[in-house]
């Protein structure tokens, strides 16, 4: 269903046919919550009817090897508490509802298959009890093991399953493929404190993990998890009406995440290490899924790893949480690259999530299929773009590729093409696409009341929309109702029309990141926000690993002109224990740190970088740790605070979807 793209007012009443006057009728009431249309319903069998939705080759692949699953109803934390219930996607087991898109329903019945899998003699992973997938490969003397998941504890129970169901070993070795938390979240859980302070254990990453992984999320971290919370689904049920899988994996973990350095960074291609008698050859992939990530061969099994670079879906090239865009071409390359190198060598392909391929020419097929589809929105983007076409209108343009009809696994379950397009469009030419009306357009929130007034009032466009949605055409009903939500916050009607409409477009979507992002923001227009409480505010793990210098980078990005009380000053931060020092100046605009001593400071702080940490995480107040004398202040008490209460604590139950 073709937007219209007519720049100004005149946009909402002309551009799909003849002006009509403003219409006074009254909308009615949207339909109830949880209703599936007859257009969406159309739109579920057709794609039913267009793809195979009954090919078994995938049901084989994703059940092969079982050897055994936990047995209990859920993982729980240590407190009881229910951290993954093993249960939440049984609904999965029945026929596509009229309510989930059946492709989308399909790859999450074969994400939600879970337990431990035999993918080779040696070679095993454990699935279904998180987003990732973590691999375990058998060494001389131990366990070796590829992504510890995201939490400790789903972590833990997925060892514990290995050890029960092969006979227990020790873990002799851990690999992070790349620098997301899903990834390397749940190490604490398979390694002991004495082995991680020993470094007996050797931890092996991507060169630049360290850095990437606990800065991604430093500086933006507030904004991208909040809206990891509409991506992921985490604040509605898991039910055949909300979340039914990300795509990518079932969901996240409600766990504990750790964080627990590699002891050595890889780099380059074709770099060997063996690692209890097992020889790995790396693969640097650096700036295609993440901006720190390995592949990796085993000769001895004949067995490709592609971390998440290559899985059963085409991934986000931008995904919705937030993050740098990525790079499609070299994405492209980089699956290139494996397939020329490995894909005749290997007969077994398997990543951090979904299920592996076997097979030769099944798995050059995959990395194929993988290759081509980062290469076709890459290229494609780009020639329409240099034709004249703005981001929008490149990523409308795109048509599906024949390999999306041919195979599941380049289908957009996670990523998207349309969302791809955009992402490969603002790599290149950034957010804006041209037009000079849009290059200092004026906020939403300004603009929707003067739309909704030009196009004669609420109602008139509350009626609109309606005829819109009556019609199925979802997106354009959507963006009227959201003129009216952005005008008056407060209308309850519009705001359950425009929830109406995230429902109908979330019914519909392949990917399962933007059904749940439809979903959630519909139960957030109805319920408003989520009463669940705030996250905490950090992780010791993580806070530890951060560099001075970027934890005072990431304060500074907090710092509020407005609420200085005296003129600029400088402080300086001795830290006892790690020898370092940082000055802070601090100015009438901006905070600016350096890693060398200030000039004059109005005060000198000594304290251990430790005792910081739990300042920053509120676990140790300012006053006592002055008191007790963990902290030594020289100069002016007065600056130091000055400069803390300047500090502003974002919320995290932000708006989105309202104003």
């Amino acid at each position: 269903m073709a937007r219209c793209l007519v720049a100004g007012i005149g946009f909402l009443l002309a551009a799909c046919g003849q002006p009509s006057p403003p219409t006074t009728e009254t909308a009615g009431a949207p339909p109830t919550p949880g209703t599936v249309t007859q257009a969406t319903q159309d739109a579920n069998a057709a794609v039913a009817a267009r793809l195979d939705i009954a090919d078994p080759s995938d049901a084989e692949d994703a059940s092969r090897g079982l050897l055994s699953q936990i047995e209990r109803d859920a993982i729980v934390n240590a407190a009881g508490e229910t951290v993954w219930s093993i249960k939440q996607f049984e609904f999965l087991e029945s026929d596509a509802p009229t309510s989930v898109n059946p492709s989308l329903w399909r790859q999450s019945q074969l994400a939600a298959a879970h337990g431990l899998f035999e993918v080779a003699d040696g070679l095993y992973q454990v699935r279904g009890y998180d987003l990732a997938v973590m691999s375990i490969i058998r060494g001389e003397t131990g366990w070796i093991l590829v992504d510890p998941l995201t939490a400790t504890e789903t972590a833990a129970a997925g060892l514990a399953l290995v050890n029960e169901t092969l006979g227990e070993r020790p873990v002799t070795g851990v690999l992070y493929t790349h620098s997301h938390a899903d990834h390397f979240g749940g190490a604490r859980g398979v390694l002991s404190e004495d082995e991680i302070q020993s470094g007996a254990v050797p931890i092996l990453a991507p060169i630049g993990f360290t850095e990437n992984a606990v800065a991604e999320n430093l500086l933006a971290g507030n904004h991208m998890s909040r809206r990891a919370t509409l991506m992921f689904g985490n604040t509605i049920p898991r039910n055949t009406m909300a979340h039914v899988g990300s795509g990518l994996g079932p969901g996240l973990p409600n766990g504990t995440i750790s964080f627990v350095p590699p002891t050595e960074e890889i780099s380059g291609r074709g770099t060997i290490r063996v690692i209890d008698g097992v020889t790995f050859e790396f693969i640097d992939a650096a700036g295609t899924e993440a901006p720190a990530e390995f592949m990796f061969y085993l000769p001895e099994f004949r067995a490709l790893c592609t971390a998440e670079v290559a899985t059963a879906t085409f991934h986000n090239v931008l995904t919705p949480r937030g993050a740098k865009v990525r790079d499609a071409l070299e994405w492209s390359k980089a699956i290139d690259y494996v397939l020329t190198e490995y894909g005749a060598e290997s007969d077994i392909v398997f990543a951090s999530h979904h299920w592996p391929t076997w097979g030769t020419d099944n798995i050059q097929t995959f990395l194929t299929g993988q290759r081509d589809i980062y290469r076709y929105v890459h290229d494609q983007t780009l020639r329409k773009a240099n034709a004249g076409a703005t981001m929008v209108e490149a990523a409308e343009a795109l048509e599906e590729p024949g390999l999306l009809g041919d195979r599941f696994d380049t289908r957009g379950y996670y990523g998207t093409l349309n969302h791809n397009s955009k992402a490969v469009y603002q790599h290149y030419f950034g957010w804006w696409g041209g037009i000079p009306a849009e290059y200092n357009r004026l906020p939403h929130e300004q603009t929707a009341a003067r739309y909704v007034e030009a196009m004669g009032g609420a109602e008139a466009v509350l009626s609109r929309g309606q005829d819109a949605f009556e019609a199925g055409d979802f997106r354009w009903a959507a963006e009227l109702f959201n003129h009216v939500v952005f005008a008056d916050a407060d209308n309850e009607k519009a705001k359950n029309w425009l929830a109406a409409a995230y429902e109908q477009l979330g019914f519909q979507a392949e990917s399962g990141a933007w059904r749940s992002y439809y979903l959630a923001g519909a139960n957030e227009l109805r319920n408003g926000l989520p009463n669940v409480g705030n996250p905490a505010l950090g992780n010791a793990d993580f806070l530890r690993a951060i560099p001075s210098i970027e934890l005072f980078d990431a304060m500074a990005v907090r710092f509020n002109p407005e609420k200085l009380t005296r003129d600029p000053f400088s402080l300086q931060f001795d830290f006892i224990d790690t020898g370092e020092t940082i000055s802070v100046d601090v100015g009438t605009s901006v905070v600016v740190p350096r890693e060398l001593a200030a000039d004059n400071p109005s005060a000198t702080l000594a304290l251990k970088r430790s005792d910081f940490d739990r300042l920053i995480l509120q676990t140790a107040n300012f006053r006592d740790l002055m008191t007790s004398g963990e902290i030594q202040i020289e100069g002016d008490p007065l600056a130091a605070g000055a400069f803390l209460l300047a500090l502003d604590q974002p919320p995290f139950w932000f708006d989105i979807v309202t104003p």
